[in-house]
């Protein structure tokens, strides 16, 4: 009986010429790390700084000058006052504090109502455009039509809608309509308030309802047909089907309309020429007059630096209030 004298490994096959040879497995790398996004978010980091960071940090410094008109040219020869402006702006037994107070509770004021009755409006409009019919779709385009409308375009519009000879309003209420005797002024006078307000109102109200109606989208329709098999009528269904899912749009939405509305300078600019009557003097108006209509940008910007404290004061304790709420219910 022949015995195989071939050694163990000889019925290994050598590897073949040209192909690659097999070495040890190599190790897998572990996770590169990728430096994309943060070179994405480069540009947008650049330009807040250059648009909100640094205009800031500007108008801090000049809110701690005595910067006026004497000095406008060379800030450097402007005398440093640290919070002499506060102290003068806020003090409000002196005629600088009281009309700056006057314009606050006048910004407040006009501010609530204006988000008031913007939401008001969106609200009804998204709730009743919610359920399909004919020419559903042109109404919806024809209620953003103020918000698409650039905001010079719409104000100059009712700027001459609003004039007391010539307007439209004035011929449809004294002359078509007959309701009123005479012919009043609403950019003067007590009625200029009420005209800021409603234009105000019809500028906002179409984003409301753009919010609104997309936070609906989100609301199943089996909610609706168990609360109508359950007997709730329609104001029912809104008060315990709609506005608890609408919640978390309305925090937002509410905050955002407060806070343009407050900061809101082109309106009354636009509409009043840049001289607000008293009644209608609002806050964003006044800061523009002391600074570039008196030259004194110290006190201009000391007011400047009071309303974005206010502002960051009331988003805080609003967001506050509405998560310590939701985290109860």
């Amino acid at each position: 009986m022949a015995t195989s004298t071939t050694a163990p490994d000889a019925d290994r096959r050598e590897p073949r010429a040209g192909s690659p040879a097999r070495g040890p497995a190599r190790r897998r790398r572990g996770p590169r790390r990728s430096y994309l996004p943060y070179l994405l978010l480069v540009p947008a980091i650049v330009l807040e700084l250059a648009i909100h960071v640094i205009p800031m940090i500007v108008g801090v410094w000049m809110s701690m000058l005595e910067l006026t008109q004497f000095h406008i040219r060379d800030w450097s020869t402007a005398p440093f006052v640290g919070l002499e402006n506060y102290r003068a702006t806020l003090d409000f037994d002196s005629a600088a504090g009281r009309e700056l107070l006057h314009s606050f509770w006048v910004t407040l004021i006009y501010s609530l109502l204006s988000v008031g009755f913007a939401w008001l409006l969106g609200m009804s409009a998204a709730v009743v455009l919610q359920r399909p019919f004919r020419g559903r779709a042109i109404l919806r385009a024809l209620f953003l039509t103020p918000y698409a409308l650039p905001v010079y375009t719409a104000v100059i519009t009712w700027s001459f809608l609003l004039q007391r000879d010539t307007g439209l309003v004035n011929h449809v209420l004294v002359d078509q309509l007959g309701l009123l005797n005479e012919r009043p002024f609403w950019l003067i006078g007590d009625n200029s308030f009420w005209s800021l307000l409603v234009v105000s109102v019809w500028r906002n109200w179409p984003f409301a309802f753009l919010c609104l109606m997309a936070g609906l989208q989100n609301v199943p329709g089996e909610m609706y047909e168990a609360a109508a098999i359950d007997g709730a009528g329609f104001w029912r269904r809104l008060r315990s089907v709609t506005l608890p899912m609408l919640r978390p749009v309305n925090l937002v939405l509410l905050l955002v309309l407060f806070l343009w509305t407050f900061n809101d300078f082109n309106t009354p600019y636009v509409l009043f020429g840049g001289s607000a009557p008293e009644q209608a003097d609002l806050i964003s108006i006044h800061i523009y007059r002391s600074s570039f209509k008196t030259w004194d940008f110290g006190s201009g910007s000391a007011m400047s630096v009071a309303l974005l404290l206010f502002l960051l004061v009331v988003s805080a304790g609003y967001l506050l209030i509405t998560n310590r709420r939701r985290d109860h219910a």
